[in-house]
């Protein structure tokens, strides 16, 4: 009995195992955020008043709290940059990456976001996506229940404005910015319990 346990149990590890080879956490075709970190020379900070990098995000930037968007700065950029784009993504959803939020041809001349960047397509600090939960703008933080998931904030320079109309989606914002990265700054925080 105690044997028929340890194969059954060995039976699940390998499957999982398989499962996580076969299936791809991205979705096919479309570039991982750690794809377009590879080609940027510089590295520069990104912060936020809110919250420390490595700590939790306070409940009102999440989906259950006010969903508001944390204000955001950085400093350090390179001086050619052309344009910003900011990425927000649950690397540890159940269903693999999932973006809460896409801001991009953010101005050259901006050093930082404020608190609750409203949910328009066109904003005076670049131009929104649509993110997971298909909605425009920043989606919270909302991980199940029980669970604490990192919730990464990417901003990349860029030699060159994306040519995509608002309302992006993530994989469209993505290849777009594959080949035209040349810094990238990374903001970590966590949220859930």
């Amino acid at each position: 009995m105690a044997r028929l346990k340890h194969l059954m149990a060995l039976v699940a590890a390998i499957t999982l195992i398989l499962i996580g080879l076969i299936l791809p956490s991205q979705r096919p075709g479309m570039p991982e955020p750690r794809d377009l970190i590879e080609e940027a020379r510089t590295a520069f900070i990104l912060e936020s008043p809110a919250f420390g990098n490595g700590s939790e995000i306070p409940a009102k930037y999440s989906l259950r709290g006010d969903n508001k968007s944390p204000p955001l700065r950085w400093r350090g950029g390179p001086p050619e940059t052309t344009a910003y784009a900011l990425i927000v993504y649950d690397p540890d959803a159940p269903g693999g990456i999932f973006y809460h939020w896409l801001l991009y041809n953010i101005p050259p001349e901006l050093t930082g976001l404020p608190e609750g960047v409203p949910a328009e397509a066109e904003t005076p600090y670049g131009l929104q996506g649509v993110n997971d939960y298909g909605r425009l703008g920043y989606g919270g933080p909302a991980p199940p229940p029980g669970s604490r998931h990192r919730y990464v904030f990417l901003l990349l320079a860029l030699d060159r404005k994306l040519e995509l109309a608002a309302g992006a989606t993530a994989g469209e914002v993505l290849r777009a910015c594959k080949g035209h990265v040349i810094g990238y700054a990374v903001l970590l925080g966590y949220y859930g319990g």
